[in-house]
Parts: C-alpha cells; sequence; structure tokens
C-alpha cells in the first residue's frame, strides 16, 4: 500500500490504496513507519507525502475491525502516535499533498508534516459523531489551537466537514489550490526546498517545535535563534549563501 520513491534528493512516500480511500489498517502503518526509516537513511533533503484515488486518506481502516475485541490502544499508543512523532521529527523539510477526506488518522498524518497543501475541495474535520468514537492523532490539539473551544466543539457535534479552502482561510494548512493543480505545485515546493539551505530549515524546524511544545517567550525564543545563527555561520550553506549575494548569482547550497 505504501510506495516509497526518491528523485533528486526529494522522498516521495505515496499511500496507495484508492480502493478504500487510502485507509490505514495495522501493516499500513507499519509500511509507512518503514517508508519514513528509509527516507531518513537515504538522507534525503525534503519529504512529499501524497495519497492516490479520490482521497488522501480517510483514516483508520475499520472494515475487519470487531469493537467487541477491538485493541484500540495497541492501534493507538503502539502504532500511531509513535509514527506520528517520527513524521513530526523527520531530519528534513516535509511537505504534503491533501485532496478529498483527510480525517482521523488521515488529519493526523497532516498535523505530524512541516508545510500541508490542500485541493480547494478537501474534506477534513471529525467523523466520529456516528461512531460513537473521539477525534484522535492530535485532532483535538490543532482544532483548538488554530479555531479554538466553540469551532472545534462545534465540529465535533456536528460531524460537519471543512472544505480545503475553508481550512486554510482558518489556518489550519498552508495553502489551497484546484485539485488539479495540488500535486504539481507541492512537488515544485518540496523540490525548492530540497534544493535550498536545508540545514537552517531544519534549524527553523526544530526552533517552531520548541515554540509549539515549550511555549518560548519571546526573548528565549530569540536567544535560541541567536544560537543557531552562530551554529549556521560554520556550515558550507552559510558560507555559500553569503558568497552568492555578494557576487550577485544564484547560491548553489548543497545541505552541508
Amino acid at each position: 500500500m505504501i510506495e516509497l520513491t526518491i528523485t533528486d534528493g526529494v522522498a516521495h512516500v505515496v499511500l496507495d490504496a484508492p480502493g478504500r480511500r487510502n485507509a490505514l489498517d495495522e501493516r499500513a502503518l507499519a509500511e509507512l513507519d518503514a517508508a519514513y526509516d528509509e527516507a531518513a537513511r537515504a538522507g534525503v533533503r525534503a519529504l512529499l507525502l501524497r495519497g492516490e484515488g479520490p482521497a488522501f486518506c480517510a483514516g483508520r481502516d475499520i472494515s475487519g475491525v470487531d469493537p467487541a475485541t477491538d485493541d484500540v490502544t495497541g492501534y493507538l499508543d503502539g502504532l500511531v502516535t509513535p509514527l506520528l512523532r517520527k513524521m513530526s521529527a523527520f531530519p528534513a523539510p516535509t511537505f504534503a499533498a491533501a485532496h478529498g477526506a483527510c480525517l482521523g488518522v488521515g488529519l493526523g498524518l497532516l498535523n505530524a508534516t512541516d508545510v500541508v497543501y490542500v485541493a480547494d475541495t478537501a474534506k477534513i474535520g471529525s467523523p466520529f459523531a456516528m461512531l460513537g468514537a473521539t477525534l484522535d492523532s492530535g485532532g483535538h490539539a490543532l482544532f483548538y489551537e488554530r479555531l479554538g473551544a466553540h469551532r472545534t466543539l462545534d465540529l465535533i457535534y456536528t460531524g460537519r466537514l471543512m472544505s480545503g479552502t475553508e481550512a486554510v482561510t482558518a489556518g489550519l494548512f498552508s495553502q489551497s489550490f484546484p485539485a488539479a493543480d495540488l500535486r504539481a505545485a507541492t512537488e515544485e515546493a518540496a523540490a525548492a526546498a530540497a534544493s535550498g539551505a536545508t540545514m537552517a530549515f531544519l534549524a527553523s524546524k526544530r526552533l517552531i517545535a520548541r515554540l509549539r511544545d515549550e511555549r518560548l517567550a519571546l526573548w528565549d525564543a530569540v536567544a535560541a535563534e541567536n544560537a543557531d545563527q552562530a551554529a549556521l555561520r560554520d556550515t558550507d550553506d552559510y558560507r555559500e549563501g553569503f558568497a552568492a549575494f555578494q557576487e550577485k548569482r544564484r547560491p548553489r547550497f548543497t545541505g552541508r
């Protein structure tokens, strides 16, 4: 179900089970985990995640799940949460192209990705109102942080799904595109990041994670920025960037 290809320093990770809208069972989660490990070992400079077929990811595959014996703890604590942590900490800029249904665990995959582009017509939200279950995979934190308590609970209680355009307007994700243009736009962004100053990008990625997780105060964040800048001064990319600016040419970054 999970396909991985690497082209020009970009890992392309594809959810490829269109017949079930890329819903994820235990096997698919293990394959996705392994794909991220392989991409990290390959030293890629960017990663792009997308789905084949009519949806990005409709969430957990519950087609064969017996609720009386469902090991929900094993699925969420044992598989989903470790994967989301790994995705969030991936050692390169990550991008997602999301279309169609982006629900449950699928929403969690997006939340664990650095930059998310969505189709205008994507469907984003909590589908659990009719299941007797609750939103998982970090969905509560994502919605509450961006939408506040009232709008979050409205989405959860009603099961209403936001369009991609609405989700971007609300600040959930970065940009929305017509569905026909989504993949090309995301691939272009991932390729640009892969040819950029990836060590500097990773410094920003780490600092954003600290701002989210540690709630750094302004001057603590400034101090962290200063320390990162001092460390980057000794990299090849820092020297190349300054040289290219002074010589009025495009920089040739190597990620070192």
